[in-house]
């Protein structure tokens, strides 16, 4: 639902990937964001109608996505789509970070613009920190993109779990997913994803973001 620039680009690309899609906007307009040989289905209507739904193939759909400029559209369709048509695999775009969490414990993953953005921006002019990547409905448990002091290269991940507190769920190496075993040790660009408790996140960021003590090494 929503076809402006991202709503547009996600039908495109789900068309490419050989799936059918169907995207609706109340602007017949919109759709001229589509390339002249989109495959999918263009629906005029109002993404939380039931009848605009039907004709765009809710009942054998997938998944959906809400990706229209309004929150409350947003929310309202995915509910609908959850809860009318039994879609399991539904995603709201949420431009207030407040709602997106709120709708997140309810149990509607949400995609948080405006943190989003802030979040990716902020990595890049201060580098140290922590980045969600994912937070479980209920908002009690978190996996976090974390940069790390430079003395920590060279340890192994266990030691370096024990002494922040959290898990390692995966590294990134060259742009490879990689999972730590008793033997993996941190290598120098390795990218750390940490699962942690959101209480807990500050205090894991302390650690991580500070030299190891010498013990540790």
């Amino acid at each position: 639902m929503g076809c402006g620039r991202v709503g547009a680009t996600l039908a495109q690309n789900i068309s490419e990937r050989g799936h059918s899609v169907a995207i609706v906007d109340q602007n017949n307009d919109a759709f001229r964001r589509l390339p002249a040989d989109f495959a999918g289905k263009k629906v005029t209507g109002v993404g939380f109608d039931r009848d605009t739904l039907v004709q765009a193939g809710i009942e054998e759909a997938y998944g959906f996505a809400a990706v229209s400029d309004g929150d409350n559209s947003n929310i309202l369709s995915a509910r609908v789509v959850r809860e009318t048509y039994g879609v399991d695999n539904v995603v709201a775009r949420i431009y207030d970070p407040q709602r997106a969490e709120i709708y997140q414990r309810l149990g509607i993953p949400t995609v948080a613009t405006v943190r989003w953005t802030a979040d990716q921006v902020l990595r890049r002019i201060l580098p140290l920190g922590a980045t969600d990547e994912f937070r479980d409905p209920s908002g009690r448990i978190r996996i976090a993109q974390i940069d790390y002091h430079p003395g920590w290269v060279g340890v192994p991940i266990r030691r370096i779990e024990r002494a922040a507190g959290a898990r390692v769920a995966f590294v990134s190496r060259f742009a490879q997913g990689v999972l730590p075993d008793d033997d993996t040790v941190l290598q120098e660009n390795d990218v750390l994803h940490v699962t942690m408790r959101s209480d807990d996140a500050d205090a894991v960021e302390r650690v991580l973001t500070t030299a190891p003590k010498h013990e540790e090494n």
